[in-house]
């Protein structure tokens, strides 16, 4: 599941650079970039708890 969710990140963020330099749906781009990263840290806070 760690692995899916790395690769969501890596996506999301290569959109939002290719968002930032075409100008394309910036603001929606920012959001999922957001909310990806919010998933990775607290997947990784989970992980290291067990």
């Amino acid at each position: 599941m760690l692995g899916i969710l790395w690769g969501l990140v890596v996506l999301l963020f290569a959109f939002w650079v290719l968002g930032l330099v075409l100008q394309i749906a910036g603001n929606l781009i920012h959001i999922a970039l957001v909310l990806a990263i919010t998933l990775a840290i607290y997947n990784f806070f989970k992980a290291r708890d067990v």
